[in-house]
């Protein structure tokens, strides 16, 4: 997918100056397309063809930790510490976003800041704790989400497999316990 931006972050992108580009383009060397009103855009993937095949290179790891509640703020740091441990002794450099707020909310601005990251390619690694870590209901979107990206998921404690009967009522008493918070 092709995006098309202004000469001012085409620029920036290239690390050049705008009447460099200018200059680019009156010797024939780029040709912008022209919107209707007469403004340049500039296909990002045509001005850094390496930017695909290096793409993976650049792509970065996160680690995500989220709790429920203000309470929880020393198990917030405990799995921060278990992420940076985790990421440092497996020598990856690592961005950690950290959420607070309930597994069901889907507007945490941690968890959104993440899929833009995995959207637009900037993800090449995702590491938690747990599987609920990341959302209480709906992660296998997100992790099918990863799987297209070709983000690798890492979690941590993948703990004991439930069958499907302990799972539901575990899926029940967390939302008994959000509803009635």
């Amino acid at each position: 997918m092709n995006k098309f931006v202004s000469i001012s972050l085409a620029a920036q992108a290239l690390g050049v100056s705008t009447s460099t580009l200018r200059r680019w383009e009156a010797s024939g060397r780029l040709t912008p397309l022209r919107t209707e009103g007469g403004q340049r855009r500039y296909d990002l993937s045509a001005l850094r063809p390496d930017a695909r095949s290096g793409a993976q290179a650049v792509r970065k790891t996160v680690a995500y930790a989220r709790v429920s509640s203000h309470d929880q703020k020393a198990d917030l740091e405990r799995q921060k510490r278990v992420l940076e441990l985790y990421c440092a002794s497996h020598g990856w450099a690592f961005d950690m976003i950290a959420d607070l707020g309930s597994g069901m909310n889907y507007r945490k601005k941690g968890l959104k800041r993440l899929l833009d990251g995995i959207v637009e390619d900037e993800v090449g690694r995702l590491v938690l704790t747990h599987k609920d870590r990341l959302l209480r209901f709906g992660a296998e979107l997100i992790f099918a989400l990863c799987q297209t990206r070709q983000v690798e998921v890492v979690i941590i404690n993948q703990g004991e497999d439930t069958n499907f009967e302990e799972e539901l009522a575990s899926d029940v008493l967390e939302i008994i316990t959000v509803f009635s918070a």
